[in-house]
């Protein structure tokens, strides 16, 4: 489990973040949403390691995170950033094949997570191409299958932290994005994914963080959370908030 203690971090003399506490469990999604500049990406960077914390303390396991070196903390958390670029020409397996770098089970096995983790985020097509050759979105889905890789299959012992996922992605990709992210939990592991999205984030998140201003300003299940009021205080946004006609989760309809 990774878990946030009253996080505060800076940028010189400016607060960016304050008064963050979070647990990440086992086979659920913490979504994250809030404006731009609302700090969810220095969450995110807060979480892995990436920034200094000026207060606080992140977990994993209960054990500090900086604590965790190397191999073994990379068999346990693997982090998809906001944006991922590699300049040299290599095949979409060969970025895929990344992952695996951590571990040491063999060639024929790792071959085997390589393809499933493409085939889970819909990428199998991309196979001998260059990374080079592909657009935005193809990217993103080979970013996507290279930390699925590193993790796989996902267990309750592993963390999955992702950044706007499915920001350069077509609808039909949001959602695989999204039901790969899914499966991932559901096979054990603790996943926490930034969204813009609303409606993406009601229906595959199992709870959420809605930031405001470097603060949390609401956090629960998504019928707690996606609400006319807090969403007009925190986006600005007049909303209606209706139950979705199959599903049943919130469905967000901007006035």
């Amino acid at each position: 489990m990774l878990t946030a203690d009253n996080l505060l971090v800076k940028r010189g003399a400016q607060i960016v973040l304050q008064e963050v506490s979070l647990a990440l469990q086992p086979g659920e999604v913490l979504g994250v949403l809030g404006p731009n500049g609302a700090g969810k990406s220095t969450l995110l960077g807060a979480l892995n390691g990436e920034l200094t914390l000026a207060g606080g303390a992140v977990r994993l396991d209960g054990r500090p995170l900086a604590d965790w070196q190397g191999t073994e903390r990379a068999r346990r958390l693997a982090v998809l950033p906001q944006s991922s670029t590699l300049n040299f020409a290599f095949t979409v397996e060969s970025v895929v094949g990344f992952g695996r770098l951590p571990h040491e089970s063999g060639r024929q096995r790792d071959r085997e997570i390589i393809e499933a983790a493409l085939d889970a985020a819909d990428a199998s097509h991309l196979v001998g191409r260059s990374y080079l050759a592909l657009s935005g979105g193809e990217r993103q889905r080979v970013h996507l299958a290279r930390v699925l890789a590193q993790l796989w299959p996902g267990g309750a012992e592993q963390v999955l932290l992702l950044d706007e996922p499915t920001s350069a992605l077509d609808p039909l990709h949001q959602h695989t994005t999204l039901q790969a992210v899914r499966e991932f939990a559901d096979h054990g592991a603790a996943v926490l994914v930034i969204l813009h999205d609303l409606n993406l984030a009601a229906r595959y998140c199992d709870n959420l963080l809605l930031l405001h201003q470097g603060r949390p300003h609401l956090q629960g299940v998504p019928a707690e959370v996606l609400r006319a009021e807090p969403l007009k205080a925190v986006f600005g946004l007049e909303v209606l908030v209706q139950q979705h006609p199959e599903r049943g989760h919130p469905l967000i309809i901007a006035r």
